[in-house]
């Protein structure tokens, strides 16, 4: 296996994947492993292509076995983001993590 990135074995992409100078697709940059049930997932990546944020998710370690056997996987969910939209992404995702905890308060 090579170290490469590539979009093959993803839970496909959300949102219009940014091109660079070259007409290649933007590199993909880490935003966070996600865990929980497929519909919570679901829900992190539509409101960040919600926010013009395009994502893709990809599952660690064996993770697509077991989400193809257990209906989910026992190790995340790790999702990607255009690095040129990381910083966007990351205020998103924490934004909505403060509303949580405060609606719970």
């Amino acid at each position: 296996m090579s170290g490469e990135w590539s979009f093959k074995y993803t839970s496909g992409v959300t949102g219009d994947w940014p091109k660079g100078p070259s007409g290649e697709p933007e590199a993909p940059a880490f935003l966070e492993r996600l865990f929980g049930n497929e519909t919570e997932l679901t829900l992190t990546r539509n409101m960040l292509w919600a926010y013009g944020v395009p994502s893709v998710g990809r599952y660690p370690m064996d993770g697509t076995l077991g989400k193809v056997i257990l209906g989910q996987s026992g190790f995340g969910m790790d999702i990607f983001v255009p690095e040129s939209m990381l910083e966007d992404a990351k205020n998103i995702i924490s934004t909505n993590e403060n509303d949580i905890i405060n609606e719970e308060e």
